[in-house]
């Protein structure tokens, strides 16, 4: 079966998260994406979450569906021959996505000597060139100091690489966009962001930004309410927690409703001069409305209430762990199109997702394994490089190039 991006060939040389991320977005799309790896693997070939032996979860999670040339570019003709992959000819091809540019040989300048009509998107860590992850980048813009226990001091860093997930899916736009404009008029070029950038985005698109220089207000801590409206977490009486989100009117509406609290709203609502309604004033009486709704919570399991939530519809969960959520959730199972059992060569058969997108038009496609290193290397220097076998054989004898087996020779 056919899918959105089929014929599409794309050339990514990356490393972590976001290129990685962007890569198999279009990979699990249908492009053909090629990673230039080096036989021994790349910066996060061997990063954690690891298996029991040393294979990286992380790396065949990101890497699924892409084909695998592996390469020793300490060699100028291995250098060579990865600029003839990304400028091989193709009406679809001449695309290359990367957060390793190196001047005077992957950057746009040169690569674009090769094939004029190329289509880069380069991913930097801020815009001086200096570089930068999640971990650097939240630190100096403030989130750690919102996040955390209301009252507390101390910074909380969020274990989610939020910013590389964005600026992953920001190349793959970033990649179309150039893409359409060639198709439009056959010209290429180069598009550059860099995370830090797209996390500053985000602060002024959130209104954080203008909330601190027009209203001089700089967020506090509020633990896991959630801000601007009513959302908080309790424990329930059988020891689990939840979080109840009041955000919309309907939202609110549902959860005084089901707790049966209207009127110990309405009293509240009176005392205070203030309509509940209106989210704004929920954020600020959302201690009061804690203290109303906590004794309720706190008499009940969450059997007593979970059918009577979901028949209202509400806007609910269950703290937990990613071992429960794993256990109890069937969105993380086969019965949610998006995940099947894949048997990952050197990991073991497990679930992993799919493309979470839903083509109308498109059968959604099942995942497909991350490569070896170096698994598909003849065949790209052969059909996409076009070169003769002769060449092939003695690049492997040089040691030049590499396939499994001898990775695998290289690693003992």
């Amino acid at each position: 079966m056919a899918n959105v991006l089929d014929g599409m060939r794309v050339v990514e040389s990356s490393a972590f998260v976001a290129v990685p991320l962007a890569g198999m977005t279009l990979a699990q799309m249908g492009a053909d994406v090629i990673r230039i790896d080096r036989p021994q693997g790349g910066l996060d070939y061997t990063r954690w979450p690891v298996t029991k032996s040393g294979r990286s979860l992380f790396w065949a999670g990101l890497n699924k569906g892409k084909r695998s040339v592996a390469i020793d570019v300490r060699s100028p003709r291995g250098r060579e021959i990865v600029r003839e992959i990304i400028a091989a000819p193709g009406r679809d091809a001449g695309l290359f996505i990367t957060n390793l540019r190196v001047p005077g040989w992957t950057d746009y300048e040169t690569l674009s000597g090769d094939r004029p009509d190329l289509c880069m998107v380069s991913l930097l860590g801020d815009r001086h060139g200096r570089p930068a992850v999640d971990y650097s980048v939240n630190p100096s813009l403030g989130f750690p100091d919102a996040t955390g226990p209301e009252g507390s001091t101390e910074p909380v860093a969020h274990t989610l690489p939020a910013w590389d997930c964005i600026a992953g899916n920001m190349v793959v736009s970033g990649l179309l966009a150039a893409e359409r404009r060639r198709l439009r008029n056959g010209t290429g070029q180069a598009v550059e962001l860099t995370l830090k950038d797209v996390a500053a985005a985000m602060l002024g698109n959130l209104g954080i930004i203008g909330e601190v220089s027009i209203n001089g207000v700089d967020r506090p801590k509020a633990g896991n309410a959630l801000y601007g409206a009513y959302g908080q977490d309790f424990v329930c009486g059988d020891g689990q927690r939840v979080m109840v989100i009041g955000l919309t009117d309907r939202q609110w509406r549902g959860l005084v409703k089901v707790t049966q609290t209207g009127d110990a709203m309405a009293a509240l609502e009176r005392r205070h001069g203030v309509d509940l309604n209106e989210e704004g004033q929920r954020w600020k009486l959302r201690e009061a409305i804690t203290a109303i709704l906590k004794p309720w919570f706190a008499t009940r399991s969450v059997a007593d209430f979970e059918e009577a939530f979901n028949a209202a519809g509400m806007t609910w969960s269950v703290f937990r762990s990613f071992a429960e959520a794993l256990e109890r959730d069937p969105d993380l199972s086969t019965d949610n199109p998006m995940f099947s059992e894949l048997q990952q060569p050197g990991i073991g058969r497990h679930l992993v997702p799919g493309t979470p997108y839903n083509f109308s038009a498109l059968q959604r496609q099942e995942p497909r394994a991350a490569p070896q290193l170096g698994e598909h290397t003849e065949e790209v220097l052969a059909d996409v490089a076009k070169l003769p076998e002769r060449e092939i054989a003695s690049l492997f004898d040089a040691d030049i190039v590499s396939a499994p087996n001898r990775i695998e020779s290289l690693a003992s």
